[in-house]
């Protein structure tokens, strides 16, 4: 079990790989060409891709990470020629439109890991998704091995029965810097909250992307991101009071500072967001961007929410599942097939679409 990215010879952890050296595994200076899959489209599940894709990765055995089939499972195509905010933006939403937020492990009765080839091999060679514990810390890697100047942090999200931060750095995010000018990265905080591109490091202004108006603020000691979404309209009307439901049109989503973090800073955090307490163990979630929105499976509770900024409305559909519809639910809309049995949970604990 390898805990940390492997970092470059010429860069301390967590630090750049070196501008123009070619990228191990393959990468930038492979010349490899990608079909580019349309952004949201969905993304072939592991038991259905290319025999001979499936076969000769079987035959071969796992194998090390390496760029080229990150970037066929997130559809990114084309040679890059250096690592620039064009191809950063391009590549966060091509993550979080192919790549699903979700937990599902912990309710089959696996138990998720902080290390960096379990998360390449789940979510890039078996077609899963993964939290921010994986997704980011996958993310954080593809990115240093581009070329990118990466550095990952720790921040605190906003937990509403404490109306304040949590105590503990339970979410991982990267920041990146490009040209002078620093980005945050997060391709794993899933639902209405997820970015679909970076946000630029700097104070009070807005960003608006398609979920919303996104505003990083510096408050001396802490960053603190939030934003400011539009009104729910619930078409289902068993939901329309239902607390998956989101009524603050501005919300706080998490604090951080800029120290920088290794993995090995996250590896307790790792174990207690598994215990009994922890939201994670409470709730089976499992969210996937769309061109238009994002789609959502939180326990029985499934739901599709389309962004609609003209009107000023997310119109959100939602409706309870049987457990025969969830395998086909998970297939269909998130293109994940479980290898083990899923036991749903929905027990109380704050959490909205």
């Amino acid at each position: 079990m390898r805990p940390t990215p492997r970092p470059s010879p010429a860069s301390p952890p967590c630090g750049p790989t070196a501008a123009g050296a070619p990228a191990p595994g393959g990468g930038r200076d492979s010349g490899a060409r990608w079909h580019l899959r349309t952004p949201g489209a969905a993304c072939p599940p592991a038991n259905c891709r290319p025999a001979s894709t499936t076969s000769a990765r079987a035959a071969a055995g796992p194998g090390k990470m390496n760029l080229e089939e990150y970037f066929e499972r997130i559809g990114f195509h084309g040679s890059f020629d250096k690592p620039d905010l064009a191809t950063l933006k391009l590549i966060h939403k091509q993550h979080v439109m192919s790549v699903p937020f979700e937990n599902l492990s912990i309710h089959c009765g696996e138990k998720n890991v902080m290390d960096l080839d379990a998360a390449f091999n789940k979510i890039v060679r078996r077609g899963r998704g993964g939290w921010c514990l994986e997704n980011n810390f996958l993310f954080g890697w593809v990115l240093r091995e581009m070329g990118y100047d990466t550095t990952s942090l720790g921040s605190r999200v906003f937990d509403h029965s404490l109306n304040d931060f949590g105590p503990l750095d339970s979410h991982f995010i990267n920041k990146v810097v490009i040209d002078g000018k620093a980005y945050i990265t997060d391709v794993s905080f899933g639902m209405s909250f997820q970015l679909w591109e970076p946000l630029e490091l700097v104070s009070g202004m807005d960003q608006p992307q398609a979920a919303g108006v996104f505003r990083l603020l510096d408050q001396g000691e802490m960053w603190v991101l939030e934003k400011t979404g539009r009104k729910p309209e619930v078409l289902n009307p068993e939901f329309a009071k239902s607390s998956l439901v989101k009524r603050n049109e501005t919300n706080q989503i998490y604090c951080f500072t800029l120290v920088p973090r290794e993995a090995e800073h996250f590896l307790e955090i790792n174990h207690k967001l598994q215990n009994e307490t922890s939201l994670f163990t409470n709730k089976s979630i499992c969210s996937l961007q769309a061109p238009t929105g994002f789609r959502a499976l939180i326990g029985w509770t499934y739901g599709e929410v389309t962004y609609k900024p003209d009107e000023g409305v997310d119109v959100l559909d939602i409706r309870n599942i049987m457990d025969d519809e969830i395998e086909q639910i998970l297939l269909e809309k998130f293109n994940i097939k479980l290898q083990n049995k899923l036991q749903p949970v929905n027990n109380k604990s704050h959490y909205t679409f």
